[in-house]
């Protein structure tokens, strides 16, 4: 399912740029708080500025950011952002080069890692951060028995539902809404 907002990636120059844990959570933080500085890049990774521009400058080179110039209030302030919302890569995409592959599964395996670090620290978090979420986090998983194109069935209409509460416009209702960051894997396996 191809979407102009999400990149689909072919090549294994751009998941090799990827495949860098700051470089991955510089790209989460430019999704979550849209265009940024140096600065501010560094002040929400906890990062030296030296560091964040020469991870930017290799999201740069495979065409994951850009510079948003229209956003500086002068020559010296330099705003990035996002070439697209979203990328998108499949395994099977590389198998024609074992080099690839290996990439293609270092980028998998970075991300799989990124995701369950983000439950884990929910997790670690102390009682009264948790109870201000009441029981809104949560956790599931199905056994199902389903065919390969049931599977890519249920994953188009997990990607719709998400894409229905990100795409939505936000109420003006006085709440604060805080970044949320949900995850789901559909994969064959055994029990």
């Amino acid at each position: 399912m191809e979407t102009p907002d999400v990149r689909h990636v072919t090549d294994s120059r751009v998941l090799a740029a990827m495949a860098h844990p700051l470089r991955r959570r510089l790209m989460d933080v430019l999704t979550v708080h849209g265009p940024s500085t140096v600065g501010l890049l560094a002040e929400r990774t906890d990062q030296a500025p030296a560091n964040v521009s020469h991870h930017l400058k290799v999201l740069a080179a495979a065409d994951l950011v850009t510079e948003a110039p229209e956003l500086a209030r002068d020559r010296r302030e330099r705003w990035w952002r996002l070439v697209t919302p979203g990328v998108r890569w499949s395994s099977s995409d590389f198998d024609a080069d074992p080099a690839a592959r290996v990439v293609a599964d270092a980028a998998i395996s970075l991300n799989l890692d990124r995701h369950v670090a983000l439950a884990r620290a929910w997790h670690a978090a102390d009682d009264a951060a948790q109870a201000t979420w009441h029981d809104g986090p949560f956790s599931l998983n199905k056994w199902l028995h389903l065919t390969p194109d049931e599977l890519a069935a249920l994953s188009r209409e997990m990607v719709a539902l998400l894409d229905r509460w990100a795409d939505r416009s936000v109420p003006a209702d006085g709440h604060e809404r805080q970044p949320v960051f949900v995850f789901a894997h559909g994969i064959p396996a055994r029990p």
